[in-house]
């Protein structure tokens, strides 16, 4: 549930100018997916020449880290072309994804033979998580199975190439918001209005879901629930995407925010006393408080956020594609 601006603390906040929407585009938008596009084109040409192993897993991981360094960012050409469960098929609770690949394999179905076909293939079936799963909880391996990885490899590096190369365009449309025949984005305040709405749907997702699911209730903890768990890469995840919206906030903000940055300071300090990184720590009782201080600490962003940037703004987080997860 997304904080109402009523549950933020607001007194005595310090006046920050509006903000440059250009600055935000030049050094985190267009940086992140250029970095996205490099590291899904490298996990596509390994999965080329190995299908399986430690090559792979490591062009893996840091396909998926150079993925959650933009993720949030779902504005604009992959909400445009309907991209965003194509990149990241989660929460999963239907098990949809290893229910699209055991049929795939079942049939041999021959669609993964062309990437171009198999873009049209269940979303469930694309993207980081089925990936994951062909790797790190792979059915017998076979040579179909090996065309299947690829298949998915491909499809990653095709879509998050004609994502980057989009935002060049649609980089133009926020950094002119307001001039004469830009309808998608009418004044500044609609284009800082939409990095913000990023900003916030991307903290409200790290506590509702990365951290929400998996910790579930004290009597029934949900350690099957975390996002990635297969990888290892739950707190990984979460962590890289915290970041990731520090590095926003940065380049978003006018003026100081020094409640802000002692939030993320706690929260990332409070990372590093985690042991297990699938947040399997859960079910034991010393490792769930600290996870459960962890979102605490990941909630205490969200206000000081609302705080420091959206109240001293003026804005509120409008509608953004995550919203119905």
């Amino acid at each position: 549930m997304r904080l109402t601006f009523a549950a933020a603390t607001i007194a005595c906040l310090p006046t920050i100018a509006p903000a440059g929407v250009a600055e935000v585009v030049e050094t985190h938008v267009l940086p992140g997916f250029a970095a996205f596009a490099d590291a899904t084109a490298e996990l596509d040409a390994v999965a080329n020449t190995a299908c399986t192993g430690a090559e792979i897993e490591a062009a893996y991981h840091s396909a998926f880290d150079a993925w959650l360094g933009v993720s949030h960012l779902t504005l604009g050409p992959i909400e445009d072309r309907g991209l965003t469960l194509s990149f990241a098929f989660w929460p999963d609770p239907k098990n949809q994804t290893g229910k699209a690949l055991g049929r795939l394999i079942a049939e041999a179905d021959p669609v993964v033979e062309d990437p171009v076909a198999y873009a049209d293939v269940s979303v469930a079936a694309q993207g980081f998580f089925a990936l994951e799963r062909m790797l790190f909880d792979p059915p017998d391996q076979s040579a179909y199975t090996c065309t299947l990885t690829q298949a998915i490899a491909a499809v990653l590096a095709s879509n998050a190439s004609a994502v980057n190369g989009a935002w060049s365009e649609f980089a133009d449309l926020l950094t002119t918001a307001g001039a004469p025949g830009n309808t998608r984005f009418q004044s500044d305040e609609e284009a800082r209005r939409a990095l913000y709405t990023a900003l916030s749907t991307g903290l409200e997702f790290n506590h509702d879901q990365r951290l929400a699911r998996p910790l579930g209730t004290f009597d029934r903890p949900r350690p099957t629930r975390a996002e990635a768990r297969r990888s290892g890469r739950s707190l990984r995840n979460l962590e890289a995407s915290l970041r990731a919206l520090q590095d926003l906030t940065t380049a978003f903000r006018d003026a100081p925010t020094e409640r802000l940055d002692a939030a993320y300071a706690n929260a990332f300090n409070r990372i590093a006393l985690i042991e297990a990184g699938d947040f399997s720590g859960v079910a034991n009782p010393g490792q769930r408080l600290r996870i459960e201080a962890l979102q605490v600490d990941v909630r205490e962003i969200q206000i000081e956020t609302m705080n420091e940037i959206g109240a001293a703004m003026g804005l509120t987080a409008g509608f953004n594609a995550l919203d119905g997860d």
